[in-house]
């Protein structure tokens, strides 16, 4: 899989794509990340990618014309199965997305800023808008960030145990039963006796109950859905 970030900020996402399973994935050539800085296709002497809103009002507006040369280029060069756009007002990534997102081959991801895009690149250039929350955040490279790692753990051999990403939580519109590790009693706290029991199918119902429970408690409108 390739996903090309355009942002205008590349040092955000330093941390992020030098740690853990993203940094083993592009290692392993599982994943290519590539960063692309907006202002470097301004025409701008300033490297200005920003202007005034038509018709007023607080804030600046990311000019459409560095987007659209950055875009026109590296869609002249493959075929992107999804051009995204982080926004605030985007349908709620969810896990079902995240799944469908795992399977393409080619992804670019449009990280907001400011007041959001000139709406001409939503218009003619976007594919799909995401969300990560009802929240604004400065802008969009934190959120890029959450759909990149969500979306590269799911691609066959990024973990080694490829059915535990089946067992997450939402995989199933259910949250995850609880989970323990040794040792099996600290402090006095007992791991509970069916799990010690060695008995998978009293075990494996245990687990459906504890995860229909929590859902039912915690988020019932995912059983609503």
């Amino acid at each position: 899989m390739r996903i090309d970030i355009l942002t205008l900020f590349p040092g955000m996402f330093q941390g992020p794509f030098s740690e853990s399973i993203i940094k083993r994935a592009s290692e392993q050539k599982q994943v290519e990340l590539f960063l692309h800085d907006i202002r470097d296709f301004s025409t701008d002497k300033h490297r200005r990618v920003d202007d005034y809103p038509f018709g007023g009002g607080a804030g600046m507006v990311m000019q459409i014309e560095p987007i659209s040369r950055l875009i026109e280029k590296l869609k002249s060069e493959r075929h992107y199965d999804e051009i995204i756009y982080m926004t605030p007002d985007g349908q709620r990534l969810e896990q079902g997305i995240v799944n469908t997102l795992s399977l393409n081959n080619n992804i670019m991801i449009l990280c907001g800023h400011y007041k959001g895009v000139d709406h001409r690149v939503r218009d003619h250039y976007i594919t799909m808008e995401i969300s990560v929350g009802d929240y604004v955040l400065t802008g969009g490279e934190l959120a890029a960030a959450v759909v990149v790692d969500a979306v590269v753990r799911l691609i066959p051999g990024v973990i080694s145990d490829e059915t535990s990403a089946l067992t997450d939580s939402f995989q199933d519109n259910l949250l995850a039963p609880p989970v323990y590790t040794r040792p099996a009693v600290f402090n006095g706290w007992k791991v509970p006796d069916v799990l010690l029991s060695g008995h998978q199918a009293k075990i494996d119902q245990w687990r459906e109950s504890q995860a229909m429970e929590r859902t039912q408690r915690l988020r019932p409108d995912l059983l609503d859905d």
